[in-house]
């Protein structure tokens, strides 16, 4: 997607990318020659504010590897035999580049807040709105990477000034209480100086909604572990019911689960669901070149070779789903789910050839393990032509679901009563997960009625179609072929709308004839609600709430920061050890319980960089590491 932050940070051609700082503490910044000329109109100060939001965009942040690195907790695995060194197996060294790289990155986007929130009042021809909606933004996202850097290493160097003393390389850690405190200050005053997200039209700029959003979500950290300031829970149930209230904001659930992540990968706004997201744009061949990573390292697995579909792009398919994972789900018969989310989360199928076909996966704990997050799917990128590496997919940091969890998490824990209000949020997250908040129906499972009459039917020479109905868009995946007729037909997406049951017809080009199957239609009437023994007390309804969260949120660099403030990672960890070694994978998946059994209770936290202790003589180790 591209919004004036991207098209200022493409014509951005003056030096403030070397007016960062290549390392932090760095005792040679190259600075000092261009920030007393800068800053002199408000089109320089929106080019300085585009520097800052670009490093959320960086491939050592959310533009790559942060896909990589925030995979690491039970809801999926880094699915290479190859690499046994690193944060996704969770064995790491304080040596590790792109530790260090996300450290530098965080800290080279605070320089630049901190160098534009010094110079904001250089610019006299400037509105007041612009000008506060420009410091507030700045000030947000100065909070922001602080809070990147606080939930993955604990208490670090606040610096809230460009620095000016270059002799000065020890600056000590300040305490996460400390951290905390000044991410809420900052984030706090840019509240109250940020446009609406309507006056906005996108979710890829800082709203007001986003602040809210986010100061929920850092106070429900500041409220967990380590600190456990149980306080901050009132604070984070406040903000995130101000969300929830605005009805200028009008924040609502998209209808379709499905469709939140086909408009990340399709350039397309939703402000009522998508609160706040990393944007990028186009294929590295046009004016725009702020593309990422998403997609091709956590997308659904397709190669093709030399003969490769063009409309479908490459995609490492890095990021596979555990069982456990898999198993929170509502498993009406195995094969399908009355979860609408299950099936488009975890890709049920692989791809291959060209044009890229579906093929089933098992429904076996082999086949499950092998299942790749399916939320970023290149076929719905509408940029062409698609390059293999680069993608315009955008990343979600704050949906209105989340939102929605969140008040319900902070609501009870701060109450120490299951109120109405939290179980309607969780409910209304559920309703949209069952199908219910769409119109008509759609297409949950077809079922064989005959494998067939004569002749015999193979994968190849076998295809399936559903037509009519009143809705659209169910497909069907290569029909499973067993003793020469058609075993089973996976749904590969289920459509909407259906008023009455479409018509399923399946065509050979080879001698098989006869086979016949029936759609099986969504229902309403099922209930998403949460069960009673949910709701029987706080600490049930927060068991309850964890596992929703997983299954609302997973891929989405969540999970990890939740267990941790939970208390919980090394113990979930540990259950997705003991689910992986009793589930007789194929030997060929040895390397998938790596991490869970290389996981301790150091690795709450990663290592501060050796690299910057060398610089900073007065930074100190994390324990364990």
């Amino acid at each position: 997607m591209k919004n004036n932050i991207i098209k200022y940070f493409g014509a951005l051609v003056i030096s403030l990318s070397s007016a960062s700082c290549n390392k932090f503490l760095d005792t040679k910044p190259q600075d000092f020659l261009i920030v007393d000329t800068y800053y002199e109109t408000e089109e320089q100060l929106n080019f300085a504010l585009a520097a800052v939001y670009s490093k959320l965009g960086e491939g050592t942040l959310y533009g790559g590897r942060i896909t990589r690195m925030g995979m690491d907790a039970d809801e999926g695995f880094y699915d290479r035999s190859t690499d046994i060194i690193g944060v996704s197996v969770y064995n790491v060294y304080p040596t590790d580049p792109h530790v260090t790289a996300f450290w530098k990155t965080c800290y080279e986007g605070i320089y630049r807040a901190n160098l534009l929130l010094k110079h904001i009042n250089k610019v006299q021809k400037i509105s007041e709105a612009n000008r506060n909606a420009i410091e507030g933004e700045a000030l947000f996202l100065r909070g922001y990477y602080y809070f990147l850097l606080v939930s993955n290493f604990g208490g670090v160097p606040l610096i809230t000034e460009p620095i000016a003393n270059t002799n000065n390389t020890a600056i000590p850690r300040n305490t996460v209480q400390e951290v905390y405190t000044q991410i809420v200050a900052d984030m706090e005053k840019a509240e109250g100086m940020v446009k609406t997200i309507k006056q906005i039209g996108h979710g890829g700029r800082v709203s007001k909604s986003a602040v809210r959003g986010i100061l929920a979500r850092v106070n429900l950290h500041w409220a967990g572990y380590p600190v456990r300031d149980l306080s901050r829970y009132a604070e984070a149930r406040k903000w995130a019911k101000m969300v929830m209230d605005d009805t200028g904001a009008n924040h609502k659930l998209n209808p379709d689960y499905r469709q939140v992540f086909i408009n990340y990968s399709s350039d397309k706004y939703d402000i009522g669901e998508s609160i706040w997201e990393v944007e990028f744009w186009g294929n590295t061949q046009g004016v725009y070149r702020e593309a990422g990573q998403i997609g091709h390292y956590n997308g659904i697995q397709y190669n093709g070779g030399s003969n490769a579909d063009p409309n479908h792009g490459f995609s490492y398919g890095f990021l596979n789903a555990t069982g456990v994972l898999w198993d929170k789900y509502d498993n009406r018969d195995v094969i399908n789910s009355n979860d609408i989310r299950r099936n488009y989360a975890i890709a049920p199928f692989s791809l291959a050839g060209n044009p890229a076909k579906e093929t089933p996966r098992a429904i076996t704990p082999t086949g499950i393990y092998q299942r790749d997050c399916g939320k970023y799917r290149r076929f719905y990128e509408v940029v062409m032509p698609k390059e293999n590496v680069y993608t315009p997919i955008n990343y979600p940091l704050l949906r209105f679901s989340d939102v929605l969890l969140m008040f319900a998490e902070a609501e009870s824990q701060e109450t120490g009563v299951v109120s109405q209000d939290a179980i309607d949020a969780v409910n209304l997250v559920r309703s949209r997960a069952y199908g219910k908040l769409m119109s008509g129906r759609y297409v949950k499972s077809i079922t064989v009625n005959t494998a067939r009459t004569s002749g015999t039917y193979t994968v190849a020479n076998t295809n399936v179609t559903i037509s009519g109905g009143g809705g659209q868009g169910a497909t069907a995946a290569v029909a499973t072929v067993a003793s020469s007729g058609v075993a089973s037909i996976l749904v590969t997406f289920e459509g909407s709308g259906y008023t009455s049951v479409p018509t399923v017809a399946i065509s050979s080009t080879g001698t098989g004839v006869g086979a016949t199957a029936t759609a099986v239609l969504s229902d309403p009437t099922i209930n998403s609600d949460l069960p009673v023994s949910a709701t029987a007390s706080p600490a049930a309804f927060l068991t309850f709430v964890q596992d929703e969260r997983a299954r609302e949120l997973c891929f989405e660099s969540l999970r990890k920061g939740d267990l941790v403030r939970w208390g919980k990672l090394v113990e979930n960890m540990k259950i997705v050890r003991d689910h992986i070694e009793t589930s007789s994978l194929s030997s060929s998946l040895d390397y998938v319980v790596w991490s869970y059994r290389n996981v301790s209770e150091r690795d709450v936290l990663w290592p501060i960089p050796s690299y910057e202790m060398g610089l900073n003589s007065a930074l100190t180790q994390n324990k364990g590491w």
